[in-house]
């Protein structure tokens, strides 16, 4: 599952939940708001993002969580009938929004043997004139890469050729390892408006308290008009998110610690080492270590496993064997791939990764001796 609090080996900072304490004796943290957010934590929420350029509490939608933002992007973006570009491999809820709406999906391939950066061409011809909005997900959820600044500003020029607006979920934001550097493509555009979506979930280890939201950049004005209207009418569908988070927010995005974030990462980098080594082990898999997120893809070289027709076969019969669950790169379609969760606790992950070690060895020593 990718919920980094499911094990209960990460927990938030002290001075979230202090924060969130403090929230609660608050008579306004009980009471409805406007439903785009308190002007407060949308002014919280804009200085965080500073860096990126000039931000104002305009700018910044809030939202039940990172999905209810990308919700809102996709919705506001996309009519029915015309279509949005989606990476694959990448996560399953941009389909599940998309053609909830009468949106098409049109995939992107990523390049896994270049850091899974995006296969420019290959966007490029997925591009026509149906063609509403880019969907970008870095840091990626499966595959645990990190563009650079540069790869990004290739990513912004083929989006200014073709007048197409990017959709940035970056709720993996800073969530990176060994020295990677996240930067948001929202700070490199100069001419492409980019509704970036984001929130407290992954970073601040609270995915139940649903706490997200969408900021705005859009330096000419290529929304002030319709976008901005629909995003503001939009926002009314569900009288605003959590007011006790909205309260907390200010408190949350100044108070925690650089040090709180560099142990978390430090924990997932070594997660990473080891499930690579381990996994490195296991005859007919190829991990490929991540740059940063929570995730590690596997190729699972079928050829060396014919009992099975495809990956899905190959981890229902691994979890039936041997109790470990992966995710296969189908629900990502990306087929003979699997993912795995690295922030699981140490001692699990290591007993993970020698179970699934065992499955390949025993499979593969089958296979030999029946031929």
């Amino acid at each position: 599952m990718g919920d980094p609090t499911a094990f209960g080996n990460l927990t938030p900072p002290d001075e979230l939940l202090q924060a969130v304490r403090d929230s609660i004796d608050l008579n306004e943290s009980r009471c409805y708001g406007p439903t785009n957010g308190d002007f407060i934590a949308r002014q919280a929420v804009a200085e965080y993002y500073a860096h990126h350029g000039k931000i104002s509490p305009d700018d910044v939608i809030l939202c039940s969580g990172c999905a209810h933002a990308l919700d809102l992007a996709i919705t506001v973006l996309a009519e029915p009938g015309q279509n949005i570009l989606v990476p694959r491999p990448g996560y399953m809820l941009y389909q599940t929004i998309a053609e909830g709406l009468g949106i098409v999906i049109k995939y992107y391939n990523l390049l896994p043997d270049q850091n899974w950066e995006v296969d420019l061409k290959n966007l490029e011809d997925q591009i026509d004139d149906k063609t509403a909005a880019l969907i970008l997900l870095n840091p990626s959820n499966p595959c645990g890469s990190v563009y650079t600044e540069e790869h990004l500003t290739d990513i912004l020029r083929v989006s200014l050729k073709h007048r197409l607006p990017i959709i940035a979920d970056e709720i993996y934001e800073h969530f990176v390892i060994f020295e990677n550097k996240f930067t948001s493509v929202a700070a490199l555009s100069k001419d492409v408006p980019i509704l970036v979506c984001s929130g407290l979930t992954k970073r601040f280890l609270v995915p139940g308290w649903r706490m997200g939201w969408l900021v705005i950049h859009d330096r000419q004005g290529t929304f002030n008009v319709e976008i901005r209207k629909g995003l503001r009418n939009l926002a009314g569908r569900l009288l605003g998110p959590n007011k006790l988070m909205q309260c907390a927010l200010p408190k949350i995005l100044t108070s925690v610690p650089k040090s709180f974030f560099r142990g978390m990462m430090s924990f997932i980098e070594n997660q990473a080492i080891l499930a690579c080594e381990e996994l490195e082990r296991a005859p007919g898999l190829r991990p490929m270590l991540p740059q940063g997120a929570m995730y590690m893809m596997i190729e699972i070289k079928m050829s060396m496993f014919p009992a099975f027709r495809n990956e899905l076969e190959f981890i229902e019969r691994m979890y039936s064997e041997q109790s470990v669950l992966c995710i296969p790169g189908q629900c990502f379609q990306f087929p003979n791939y699997m993912r795995i969760v690295l922030t699981v606790p140490e001692h699990i992950l290591r007993e993970a990764c020698m179970r699934i070690q065992t499955f390949c060895r025993d499979y593969i020593m089958k296979e030999n001796h029946i031929n």
